[in-house]
């Protein structure tokens, strides 16, 4: 996590043992949830090790995945967390995951104790919208097919770590369609 948040380049040392010093580590076995639809989100965690998947409900009860996270990165109902609203999102553990989680009253301290933090967690704001303005583009641009090519090129740990049933459903198509394109693509 250290060397994550020196990569920013934008926190002293200081403020990243002071953030050291407010996180807990957890430890989630696979299938637990991070948060759970309905709830409000209190905190924030960095993954150490393990697989995220971020899903929500349709109108028709189906488990649609929207998101993945790996270790090296934050995970939260991010909405939720800002709004202090129940989320609609789940957030369910792959595999075993380690945490290091910090609540949101931390976090609320950290930003008043140093402008670092407020810029750090705007550039980390920034891009994940950047993130989800291209997922939707991806979605609603591109055929299934070059979406799975897209994964191919850019995010070959999906293709490998993720069960396809929750791969297909990520990609916005059956796993049927998905068998399909694999198919075709390995050809």
């Amino acid at each position: 996590m250290k060397n994550y948040l020196k990569s920013f380049n934008i926190l002293s040392n200081d403020d990243i043992e002071l953030f050291e010093s407010k996180v807990t580590y957890k430890k989630l076995e696979k299938g637990d949830f991070f948060i759970k639809e309905g709830k409000t989100c209190k905190e924030i965690a960095f993954v150490i090790s393990g697989i995220f998947r971020s899903f929500y409900y349709s109108s028709s009860s189906e488990e649609v995945t929207y998101c993945f996270t790996f270790s090296n990165s934050f995970v939260s109902a991010y909405s939720s967390f800002l709004s202090q609203a129940k989320t609609a999102e789940n957030i369910q553990a792959l595999t075993a995951v380690e945490l290091l989680v910090i609540s949101r009253d931390e976090i609320l301290k950290l930003e008043n104790s140093s402008s670092n933090w407020l810029r750090f967690f705007k550039l980390i704001a920034e891009q994940e919208y950047i993130e989800m303005e291209k997922r939707i583009f991806i979605l609603q641009k591109e055929t299934a097919e070059k979406r799975y090519q897209d994964l191919l090129t850019n995010a070959p740990e999906y293709l490998q770590l993720i069960p396809l049933n929750y791969l297909s459903s990520y990609l916005g198509i059956t796993q049927r369609h998905l068998s399909r394109i694999r198919a075709n693509i390995s050809n």
